[in-house]
């Protein structure tokens, strides 16, 4: 199974698209049949949907088979993903150790809902970071970055380059703001439905 977006075997022949199953957080299910896809099937979340890639050739049934067996694999491996508070809190202090000396501490790390147009905030005087709901089942990289952002503010306030400089040490800074800024920019993009896969 492929969860990349970029691991498309084929031009799509038909896609149909499902309503959502199991009640309004569930996303949409668009079904893509390729001739060029001869036995693998795969799946990703794009949006607000999640997209399965299945070979042409395919009844009916095996599909309807296939979209349940690869929404529980899908599932399985956001839920490995999600840290709880109490693992977030520890990754938060394992991200200080390794990048900021061990300086940063925070008296308390928790995931937040009302935090809609930010990935995060912190509270230096009360020593506490909170990190948005939606960072939730994005990459590891991606969540380690944001948490890694609201320890350096910990240190200083600003986003000034002392801020910066200290996350210079972190490899992957670039390219998680480039993944966040993507996220952002798609969550613009106008909805048109049925345009995808036609």
């Amino acid at each position: 199974m492929s969860a990349d977006p970029l691991h498309r075997a084929g031009t799509p022949q038909r896609s149909t698209t499902s309503p959502p199953q199991g009640g309004p957080g569930a996303s949409a299910i668009e079904v893509r049949r390729s001739a060029r896809r001869r036995r693998t099937v795969s799946a990703y979340r794009e949006g607000d949907r999640t997209v399965v890639l299945i070979p042409a050739r395919m009844s009916e049934a095996e599909e309807k088979r296939w979209v349940n067996v690869m929404l529980d694999k899908l599932a399985a491996q956001e839920s490995k993903q999600v840290l709880g508070d109490a693992e977030l809190a520890e990754r938060a202090k394992q991200l200080s150790e390794q990048y900021l000396d061990g300086r940063a501490r925070p008296r308390s790390v928790r995931w937040v809902t009302n935090q809609n147009t930010r990935w995060g905030s912190c509270t230096p005087a009360e020593g506490s970071i909170r990190l948005s709901h939606r960072l939730q089942g994005m990459p590891e990289y991606v969540v380690d970055y944001v948490l890694l952002h609201e320890l350096a503010h910990l240190l200083v306030p600003g986003h000034g380059p002392r801020f910066w400089r200290l996350l210079e040490a972190y490899p992957r800074t670039e390219r998680a703001k480039g993944y966040l800024e993507g996220v952002v920019a798609a969550e613009r993009l106008p909805h048109v439905p049925g345009a995808r896969g036609e």
